[in-house]
Parts: structure tokens; sequence; C-alpha cells
């Protein structure tokens, strides 16, 4: 990635926009230039007058709405004038338009009173009295309209008697009953509204709209709901009628926007001194001879492009370039739910797709489900879009393993084992599990100490977490372990080794202390265990990429089992929902798993993910 200064005059900076839009290189730098007389902002007017104008375009869109995309043929500069002219046609155009839109705003106010009243009125339904009584208490009697839970209706009726008042249900609906208690006043009142508390009853309150028979109101709020749906459908055939003329208009006016839009963009990256104008941004370096060439091509007069080398300090502004491999881009997003690598960071894009497609596969090897999610993968691309290679290769690979286990939906005594089932011998798998487990922590250690190499972070890359020092560590507590496995000692080389790393551990981690003695041992002590317990641990993680695989097995069989307990009919059903289920179930469980794998083991020792993505100035064209 290189920097890119750019001094260019002032009239040239629309043109220039559109060539920077048009190579798709340029990610603008928006730290201001060290050179203190360029502080003008002369895009700042040319930004402001687009907003209102894209603003407008798009309010005005929501009234008359144009399906067809807008596409540029033809590159050109829209000047300061021609932008603040679309402007002032987009204003009228939109005074115009806000009568329709206040009409239609009031016909939905009007619809939403009318739904919230039927709301109000579903309460009542099965009401057969006046409403309107009901909004106050006469004289005489108390009126209370509410809901109540069934199992409390019961109790309720019985309180409600001994305060001599009555208690009529009129409808009940799920787990609650809708009732009327209607009582004479008097000093019992305060004695029902205790009862009422405790039986957990809800009163309805009753819109001062309801005041007649609930099925008369009803009829009258459905021919409302009628009146206005049929007000608006003519309010939108006017519109309609009226908008026709302003299509083909609106439609270039977008089109404008866009080729205005690049000079937009690079608003906050500009500055200026009269006639001069400046902008830097970052550049990948095989595209800055092609961005100098199309500058001299397309700007009228001369300007001055200085390249350089990203400064050390600068690390953590340098954008990332993403994948841009069709094969590599689902992978690409799930490395994204994790962070963005920095610049000179090792993308763990390719490492991330290889790995996880092996630990997949190997865990969910069958040659039928895999053939499935493959098959699935493929016939649904256009909805799961840039994701469908993953569940692609993810299927593929299953049919890899497959072959390899000899295992075809479940079942493994219909083709030959290309190598063996894993329930054949469990140890094995467990061996190979943590085998796999010993390289992948190996190689991330690598990349981690690469990483810290390539920023010069000498003390990191030797001392670190995942360090030099960490590394042989590992390697010598694997060998060790190793050995007694198969000889019964440690071995004093590897016992050596661990010891002193160890102590180079404790050593660097008593330096770096700024603390009592008593609590920089404590410290020591924690960090040293936590070093030989977090190894272990996370070289054991990978014993699920074995545990999955001979699970997958055992649930084949158990599907198996319950379909030959089955008539033929039943046999068959099971064994296909069976599949789903390990397909959908299981499938997901394996993914789930993997991903913790590569997140936690992988990306934790040597991926920050405090990048930022290369975003380069760009043009729609459609």
């Amino acid at each position: 990635m290189k920097h890119v200064r750019l001094l260019v005059l002032t009239e040239d900076l629309p043109q220039a926009s559109l060539a920077l839009a048009d190579m798709e290189s340029f990610h603008p730098d928006t730290r201001p230039p060290a050179e203190s007389r360029l502080d003008g902002l002369p895009a700042r007017e040319y930004r402001e007058v687009f907003t209102q104008a894209s603003a407008r375009l798009e309010k005005i869109a929501k009234l008359i709405p144009n399906e067809e995309t807008p596409y540029i043929e033809e590159v050109r500069v829209v000047d300061f004038a021609e932008l603040q002219g679309l402007n002032d046609w987009l204003g009228k155009v939109w005074n115009e338009t806000s009568s329709y839109e206040e009409d239609l705003r009031r016909l939905e106010d009007e619809e939403r009173l009318v739904k919230e009243q039927q709301a109000a009125l579903a309460n009542f339904a099965d009401l057969n009295i006046d409403l309107g009584m009901l909004h106050s208490k006469m004289r005489f009697l108390d009126f209370y309209v509410g809901l109540v839970p069934r199992e409390n209706l019961r109790q309720l009726q019985g309180a409600v008697g001994l305060a001599d008042h009555i208690l009529h249900v009129y409808m009940q609906e799920g787990e609650n009953a809708h009732v009327v208690i209607v009582g004479p006043t008097g000093s019992k009142e305060a004695q029902l509204s205790a009862v009422l508390d405790a039986a957990g009853f809800q009163n309805l309150p009753i819109p001062q709209g309801l005041d007649r028979n609930p099925a008369e109101l009803g009829r009258d709020l459905d021919a409302q709901r009628l009146a206005i749906a049929a007000q608006r459908k003519t309010l939108q055939e006017t519109l309609k009628r009226w908008s026709e003329p302003f299509e083909g208009p609106l439609l270039e006016a977008r089109r404008t926007l866009m080729l205005a839009e690049p000079l937009v963009g690079l608003d906050p990256s500009i500055r200026s001194a009269g006639y001069l104008a400046y902008l830097a941004g970052w550049v990948p370096a095989r595209s800055v001879e092609r961005l100098g060439a199309r500058l001299r091509e397309s700007l009228n007069h001369p300007f001055q492009m200085t390249v350089r080398n990203p400064a050390a300090e600068e690390r953590a502004l340098v954008p990332t370039v993403p994948a841009e491999s069709w094969v590599l881009t689902p992978f690409a997003m799930l490395v994204r739910q994790y962070g963005v690598p920095e610049y000179g960071e090792v993308d763990p894009t390719p490492l991330f797709a290889v790995t996880f497609i092996l630990m997949f596969g190997s865990m969910f090897g069958d040659i039928g489900q895999g053939a499935v999610i493959a098959l699935a993968a493929w016939l649904l691309r256009r909805k799961l879009g840039r994701f469908w290679p993953f569940g692609l290769m993810a299927g593929l690979s299953s049919m890899v393993f497959g072959v390899l286990f000899g295992s075809l939906f479940g079942v493994e005594h219909l083709l030959p084992a290309l190598w063996m089932s894993p329930l054949s011998d469990p140890l094995l798998m467990m061996r190979i599990a943590l085998g796999w487990g010993v390289v992948f922590l190996t190689l991330a250690c690598l990349l981690g100490i690469y990483n810290r190499l390539v920023i010069r972070n000498w003390s990191g890359a030797v001392f670190g977490h995942h360090g030099i020092i960490n590394l042989i560590f590992y390697l010598a507590l694997i060998t060790g372990g190793f050995n007694i496995a198969n000889a019964g000692a440690f071995g004093a080389v590897p016992a050596g080794l661990v010891i002193a790393t160890l102590a180079a551990l404790a050593w660097h981690s008593w330096r770096r202390q700024q603390a009592p003695a008593g609590e920089k041992v404590l410290v020591v002590v924690i960090e040293t265990l936590e070093t030989l317990i977090g190894y272990v641990s996370n070289t054991l993680s990978f014993l699920r990429v074995a545990a999955f695989s001979l699970n997958h097995v055992a649930l084949s069989i158990a599907i198996f089992t319950l379909a030959d307990m089955m008539g033929a009919f039943g046999h068959v059903v099971t064994v296909i929902l069976g599949n789903l289920f390990v397909i959908v179930l299981e499938g997901g469980i394996v993914m789930i798993q993997v991903m913790r794998l590569q997140y936690f083991e992988g990306f934790s020792r040597y991926f920050s993910g405090n990048g930022h993505e290369f975003a380069p100035l760009r043009y729609r064209r459609g």
C-alpha cells in the first residue's frame, strides 16, 4: 500500500474525483495536510447542495417510485452551477409533491385511528349494550369492565357476591375471561377494589369514540375503512397521472447525483489555498502507475502526485485490501465477524478457509449428506449471494471424507472405506485430532510471532503471549508428553526446555511488574500456571474434532437402529427424517464447533482484528 498526495488546480477537482472514482483504487486520507496554508474547504458548499438535492430526491421517490435503474454510460463533470440548478428544480417538484404526501398522511392518520377503535372494540364485541353507559359511573351503580385470569374466575365470583355485586362473563379468550361487574355504590366499593386487585383484574378503558352498541359501531368502522381505502386509491391514481411527465427527468436527476457523488466523497480529505487544492489517500502499489496515467489523461492542467511508503506511526491508519477471490469471499465474511487484519498483518482468510474445510469434513464425513449440502448451496446460490461457495466447499469436503470413511447417508457397508470408519479405531482418531491441534496451534503461534516481527515488536515476538519462548515451551511439553506415551519417561531435553522457558517467562513477568515483592510473586506464579494450563487445555480442545467424527457415526447407527424397529414404510420415513435431522442439527453444531476452534484457538494467537477495510472512492454505475 502506498500513500499518494495530489496537488491539483481547484477547478480540476471535479474531474479528478471522477478519475479517482473510476479507478476504484483511492482510499481517502482525511488527515489535514502539514502545510498550514492549505486550510480551505473547496468542496464544502458543493457537498451541502448535493446533500440537500439527494434528500429531496429521496423524499420525491417515496411518492413517485421509478423501478428503472440509472446507468452511467458517459462519465462527465457535474459543476456547481448544474448541481445548484438541479437542487432548485427538485425543490420545486417537492413543493408540488408534498401536497400529495400531506393528503396521504392524513388518510393514514384517519385509518390508524379507525384501526385503534376497532382494536378497542374487539374487547367489547360480545357485550350487547350501549358502551356510552360505561364511560362513567351512574349515581347508584358501579360498572367494572375488564379481564381476569380464568383460574381466578370462580373465586372472584364468590367474592363479588359478598360485596353485593354481580359478575357477568361476556367473552372468554385464551387464558383470560372478559367480565362486567355491576353493583350498587356504597361503602363496599373499597372492599371490592381490594378483591379485584387480588384476583388480577385488569381494567379495560372504553375510548370516548365508542358510545354505541358494539355491533353497530363495528359496521360503521368497517364502512369508514372502506371509504378511506377508496380515497387513497383515487389520490394515488391522480398522483400517478400527475407524475408521469417527471419520471424521465427524475431518473436523469439520479444519474446526475451519481456523477456528483465522488467529489462529495472526497470532501473530508480536500484542502485548498486559492486555486490550489490538496488531497491524499492510500492506493495499492500495483495501481499507482495506472492511477497516475489516468489523471494525466483526465485533467486539463498540470498536477503533482507524490508517492511514498507508509510511515511506521501510520500503520493503524493504512487500510487493508480484502480478499477478492470468489472462493475466499465467504470465508473473508466470517473472518470479518472477528475483525479486519491490520496493515502488514497476515491475512488469516486463506488459512481459515483451508483449516475450516478440513475440520468440517473430518467431523461431518458422509458422501450423501455432503452431496445434499453442496447441492442445496448450488440451488440456493442466488439467495445465498456471495456465501454460496462456502456451502458448496463444505459439502464437497464432507463428501471427500465420506469416501475415506466409507459412509453414504450413514450406511457404512454399501461402499468400501478408502481409509477406515472412525468408530473402528476411536483411539487413533483421537491421536490424529491431538496431532492436528499441535500443528494448528504451532502454526498460529508462528504467524503471531511473524506479525510482531513485522512491526518490530521484538520483546513481544520473544516473550509475548504465544511468542518464541511460549512456542519453545509448548513444543517441549508436547515432545515430553509424546515420550511418556511411548517410552514412559518425559526426557531430559524436553524437561530442561520446559524449565528454562518457564523461568524465562517468569523473569520477564517479574521485570515488568511495578508492585511489592509479594504481589510480584503471586502474579508470576499465576501467569506461569496459566501458560501451562492454557496450552494443555487448548490442545485438548481439538479432541472435539475426533469426538464429532465419532458422534456422527454413532448418531447414524442410532437412526438405523430406530428404523429397523419400524415397518417397511416407517423404515424409509425414519431414515429420511433422520438424515435431515443430522444435516440440519448436527451440521449446524459442527459448524459452530469449528468456528470456536478458529476464533479462540487460532485467531486469538495471531490476529488482532483492529484494522479497517480498504474502501476506495467509487461511483455507482447502476
